[in-house]
């Protein structure tokens, strides 16, 4: 398939947020931890993940993919503790139950403290809403910390990055095999932001190129294997040259599942979210390289300024948040590179 774009990041589907999709011409969605999905088990289960997809079916949208388990059913794999073999059990039961559904991406993360800012109201171009990060203010905590995938229960001690790389292989070796079998493909978001800093307790270790390099090796060959490659956090590293190196060493090898395409102005240790074609890098020439080595997925809208009359995009997930003029212009936006690139 050629490029394309699909409605992305969809916390809460509802009728709403297709039409959303349908007035902007998009065929498909994506989610991150859906509400759609509501369950008293620790796994995601068959009943409401086929719900979900005839929800989309009677809404002529196809879903592309499903992002991050509930930090309940993964904190403790994150962190290494006692309780992390249940946790990966049932981790194995939500793939075996996606495949059964006919979903075959699931995209995770490993942030025991999730995503950091420290500034979530920062101003960006003519006065929008945008959210930053500056190593000298994150002793203050994490401005993000409200939001649903921040694990409330506080790291004991630190996690250094030796136990990190312990406890991300650990998960690979017990999922990897599993998803081999039911054909679903695993995609690993690189840590946001990419600082070796201990924040909240754990030192980061998808933080570079060669970060994501050892990420990969670790897999070991897996074609369960790849990697989301969220542009902005690429970005936040070492700008156009980080996205470069990124796509140069992953696409030819078809490692690169799906594109969060945002950018932001700055790199480690301070940066602030912007619009498309304002930031580190050129939108148009990272599409025409991602088409260069032979991508063939799906982009998605990511982390979009709050413009004039738009509810803040990050700590509101309704969907009422979602259907925002920053979003609709970063999605036009793209599918105008596209067009203008003959890649749609």
């Amino acid at each position: 398939m050629p490029i394309r774009l699909s409605l992305g990041h969809v916390d809460e589907f509802d009728d709403t947020v297709a039409q959303f999709a349908h007035q902007l011409g998009l065929q498909s969605v994506q989610f991150h931890t859906p509400s759609n999905l509501t369950t008293d088990k620790q796994y995601w289960g068959i009943d409401e993940l086929q719900a979900l997809r005839e929800y989309c079916d009677n809404h002529g949208l196809r879903i592309e993919g499903l992002e991050n388990v509930p930090s309940e059913q993964f904190w403790k794999i994150q962190r290494g503790l006692p309780g992390r073999d249940e946790q990966i059990e049932n981790y194995q039961r939500t793939i075996r139950n996606m495949a059964k559904t006919g979903y075959d991406l699931l995209g995770f993360n490993f942030l025991p403290t999730y995503v950091w800012r420290t500034d979530m109201n920062a101003v960006g171009r003519g006065g929008a809403s945008v959210t930053a990060f500056d190593a000298n203010d994150a002793l203050n905590g994490n401005a993000l910390a409200s939001y649903k995938l921040t694990h409330p229960e506080a790291i004991d001690g630190v996690l250094d990055a030796e136990h990190m790389w312990d406890n991300y292989q650990y998960f690979l070796d017990a999922v990897l095999p599993v998803a081999e079998e039911e054909g679903v493909r695993l995609a690993l978001h690189p840590d946001d932001p990419p600082v070796r800093d201990a924040l909240g307790g754990h030192e980061r270790i998808f933080i570079s190129p060669e970060g994501i390099a050892e990420a990969h090796r670790r897999a070991n060959g897996s074609p369960a294997w790849g990697l989301n490659l969220c542009l902005g956090t690429v970005s936040e590293m070492g700008g156009e040259d980080a996205v470069n190196q990124v796509i140069d060493l992953l696409g030819p090898e078809g490692r690169i599942f799906y594109v969060h395409f945002r950018d932001v102005k700055g790199t480690v240790p301070r940066f602030a979210e912007c619009f498309l074609g304002e930031g580190n890098f050129d939108p148009s020439q990272v599409i025409r390289r991602l088409d260069a080595v032979g991508f063939d997925g799906f982009l998605i809208d990511d982390h979009v300024p709050a413009m004039v009359g738009d509810i803040a995009t990050w700590g509101d997930t309704s969907s009422a948040a979602y259907c925002s003029r920053g979003r609709a212009y970063a999605i036009g936006y793209l599918q105008g590179v596209l067009g203008g690139l003959d890649l749609n």
